[in-house]
C-alpha cells in the first residue's frame, strides 16, 4: 500500500516540471524563438499579401496626392512643396504602419493563435517579441517605397544617399518604438477594430499637427506649444534636416531618447499583460 500510495503524490509532484522548464529558458535561446516566430510572420505576410496594402498603396497615393493638391496652395509649387513632404509623408506612412502591429496582435489572439504557441517549449515572450521584430520588415518597405515615389517626383535630397539612409533607420526604430504601445493596446483591448479605432483616433491628430504636411511656425501659438511633447514633431523635423543636408541636430537626440524611453516603458507592460494572457 506505501508503493501504491507514493506513486500519485510523486506525479502531482512532477506536473508543473514542464511550465517551469520554459519559463527557464536561457536568454539567447529565447532570442533564438523571438527569430523564428519572426520569420514566422514574415513568411505569413508571403502568403497574405494583401498585409502589405498599407505600406505599398498608401505611399504611393498619399505621397502623389498631398504633392499635387496642396503643393501649390503651400509652397508656389509641387517642386518646392516635395522637401517638406516626402520627409513628413514618410514620417506620417511608418507610424501609421505600427498601429496594424496592435491590430494584427489582437486578431492572431482572438483567433487563438498565441494559445498554440503556449503548449510549445518556446520562451513565452517569443511569439510578442517575433511579431513586432517582423514588422519592422513592413516599415522598412514603407520608407523605401515612400522615397522613391518622392524621387519619381523629382525631389532630390541635398542631405545624400547617407542622409536619407539615417532617416530611414530613424524612422523604422522610433516605429518599433511606438509599436510597443500598439502592442500593450492590442494585448489589452477587447476587440480588433477596437483596438484600430483607438489607435487612429491618437495618431492622426499627432501626424497631423506635427508639421509634417505644414511648417509648424504658420500654425497658431497654442498649437505650436503642443508640438513641444508631440514625439511625431521630433521625428519630422529629424528626417527633415537629415534629409535636407542640415545633418544631425538636438531634435535627433529627442527623437532616439524618446524613443528608448518608451521602449523601456511600453515593452515591460506589453510583455507583462501578454504574459498573464498566455
Amino acid at each position: 500500500m506505501t508503493t501504491t500510495l507514493a506513486a500519485p503524490s510523486q506525479a502531482r509532484h512532477a506536473a508543473p516540471a514542464i511550465p517551469e522548464a520554459i519559463n527557464r529558458i536561457p536568454f539567447r535561446k529565447a532570442v533564438s524563438h523571438s527569430l523564428t516566430m519572426a520569420y514566422r510572420g514574415i513568411i505569413k505576410i508571403k502568403h497574405n499579401p494583401e498585409q502589405l496594402f498599407d505600406v505599398t498603396i498608401q505611399p504611393v497615393l498619399f505621397t502623389v496626392l498631398f504633392a499635387y493638391i496642396f503643393g501649390g496652395a503651400i509652397a508656389g509649387s509641387m517642386h518646392d512643396y516635395l522637401p517638406v513632404l516626402i520627409p513628413g509623408i514618410l514620417v506620417q506612412t511608418v507610424v501609421l504602419t505600427s498601429v496594424v502591429t496592435g491590430t494584427q496582435l489582437r486578431e492572431d489572439m482572438d483567433k487563438g493563435v498565441f494559445d498554440r504557441f503556449k503548449s510549445l517549449p518556446i520562451a513565452r515572450t517569443a511569439a510578442l517579441a517575433g511579431a513586432l521584430m517582423a514588422d519592422m520588415v513592413r516599415y522598412g518597405l514603407a520608407t523605401v517605397l515612400t522615397i522613391v515615389v518622392g524621387i519619381g517626383l523629382g525631389y532630390r535630397p541635398e542631405g545624400g544617399l547617407g542622409g536619407v539612409a539615417l532617416a530611414g533607420v530613424v524612422v523604422v526604430f522610433c516605429s518599433f518604438a511606438v509599436s510597443w504601445i500598439w502592442a500593450l493596446v492590442g494585448v489589452t483591448g477587447k476587440s480588433a477594430a477596437g483596438v484600430q479605432g483607438i489607435s487612429m483616433m491618437v495618431m492622426f491628430p499627432l501626424t497631423f499637427m506635427s508639421g509634417a504636411f505644414a511648417m509648424v511656425g504658420t500654425m497658431p501659438g497654442w498649437l505650436q506649444g503642443i508640438n513641444k511633447v508631440n514625439p511625431i514633431y521630433y521625428m519630422v523635423n529629424t528626417c527633415r534636416d537629415l534629409m535636407n543636408g542640415a545633418g544631425a541636430t538636438a531634435d535627433l537626440a529627442w527623437s532616439l531618447l524618446g524613443s528608448i524611453g518608451v521602449i523601456a516603458i511600453f515593452a515591460p507592460l506589453a510583455i507583462r499583460a501578454y504574459m498573464r494572457r498566455a
